[in-house]
């Protein structure tokens, strides 16, 4: 068995990754200008798509021999116009940003974890106490709130003001929890 084409399949090969590798950075990065700030914006489930889909999208263009520079950028172009267009209509018509998009949820509210939210977003104590660890907090009941954002990130909110109009478009549960235990009451 020969393995020198594992490891190098000739100077063509080469030059052709160079030849449309360079040509299409620059056209993705011209496209990425004229698409604005939003073009790879992970805030929601359909940013993340569009930017791992691009990421493939150049990917091919680059290293598959099949996919030529003109079919590359027509991929790369198409899914940065349909980002485009998805994200003007979601920013424009409510019913479309309520069908196509996630909203924030509260999991805990004034040191308390909401535990059917948290069920319903599949999200475990661990990742909680993580997040508002991270943020250097030592206990949850320091904590007014934490919300699951869109992107999957936590948001730790050390206080809330008299109207926290931050926490506007986050989904919240009613309070029907349990108060939070002490360090007493787990037997440790």
């Amino acid at each position: 068995m020969d393995l020198a084409p594992v490891f190098f399949s000739g100077w063509p090969s080469l030059l052709r990754i160079v030849l449309v590798g360079v040509p299409t950075y620059l056209l993705v990065l011209a496209m990425l200008h004229f698409g604005g700030k939003h073009a790879l914006a992970k805030t929601n489930a359909y940013g993340l798509v569009v930017t791992v889909a691009l990421g493939s999208a150049l990917a091919s263009a680059v290293l598959t021999r099949e996919v030529s520079l003109s079919d590359g950028v027509l991929a790369i172009g198409l899914l940065l116009a349909l980002q485009y267009l998805l994200s003007t209509l979601v920013s424009r018509f409510s019913w479309v940003d309520s069908r196509l998009t996630q909203h924030p949820t509260l999991l805990v509210r004034d040191g308390r974890m909401l535990r059917h939210a948290m069920r319903k977003e599949r999200v475990s104590d661990s990742e909680v106490l993580a997040a508002i660890r991270k943020q250097g907090i030592d206990s949850v009941e320091a904590v007014a709130a934490v919300v699951l954002e869109t992107d999957g990130s936590f948001s730790v909110i050390r206080t809330l003001g008299l109207r926290p109009s931050a926490l506007a478009d986050v989904e919240v549960e009613h309070i029907d929890e349990a108060p939070p235990r002490t360090s007493g009451e787990d037997g440790q």
